[in-house]
């Protein structure tokens, strides 16, 4: 809720960070973040859409409704150099799964500091190197192109030690387009790994990819399914 002086509760300003930060924010989301109810949750997201820091959107019918930061909102986080998330119909699913994945990894490995490719493409501007992100080559006009994964899971924060690259495929690449990918990560030696998660009919052209690329030694795979046991959240009774 919001106070008097324009100030906002440490729940609503966590709720508002971690939408800026990885994007979008669904309540199945928020739950599994922060160890709330679904109902609590909802509370929450909408408190801070009326506080203007925060606008629900459904996107798709029968899919959760999606969150993302106002500019407002933005300001509120204290968050620098994070822009208002764009929506699309075609990215919703996507974007439905990464909040859910990045939730479950939060809860799954305390002790690790989960990063949006958001962050992670602020972070290596501000930098002028890749952090966690794959070399593809050079542009036309000789600039580095870069693959950044979903999400990056540090081990003790981001200064401590190499972080895991984690990919979220719902739908099949072309294959060549994966196979580069592949090997792009088994060279890149910023990260320790990349992790797959993927739906079962991505996972075959996923393997095989991952084969030709040589890559079995850099590059697991798991089905999205792998977090269902951390991605429950506790019952409104």
């Amino acid at each position: 809720m919001v106070s008097k002086g324009n100030t906002h509760s440490a729940d609503q300003l966590e709720v508002v960070r971690w939408t800026a930060r990885f994007g979008v924010a669904t309540a199945p989301a928020i739950a599994q973040h922060g160890g709330w109810t679904l109902a609590s949750a909802r509370g929450r997201l909408r408190a801070a859409e009326r506080a203007g820091l925060l606008t629900g959107t459904l996107v798709l019918a029968g899919s959760p409704t999606l969150y993302t930061a106002t500019r407002s909102g933005l300001r509120a986080s204290g968050l620098r150099g994070l822009e208002p998330c764009r929506l699309s119909v075609s990215g919703a699913p996507h974007a439905i799964e990464c909040a859910r994945v990045a939730a479950a990894l939060e809860r799954a490995y305390p002790d690790h500091h989960v990063m949006g490719e958001r962050e992670l493409r602020r972070d290596e501007r501000e930098a002028g190197v890749a952090l966690a992100s794959a070399r593809l080559g050079a542009g036309p006009g000789g600039e580095e192109l870069l693959h950044r994964p979903d999400i990056v899971l540090w081990p003790g924060g981001p200064s401590q030690a190499l972080p895991v690259a984690v990919e979220v495929e719902l739908t099949i690449k072309a294959p060549l387009r994966l196979l580069e990918i592949c090997r792009a990560w088994a060279r890149c030696r910023c990260v320790a790994g990349t992790l797959y998660l993927a739906t079962p009919e991505v996972q075959r052209p996923l393997t095989r990819a991952i084969e030709r690329a040589g890559a079995d030694g850099r590059i697991a795979l798991v089905g999205l399914d792998a977090l269902a046991a951390v991605s429950t959240v506790p019952s409104d009774a």
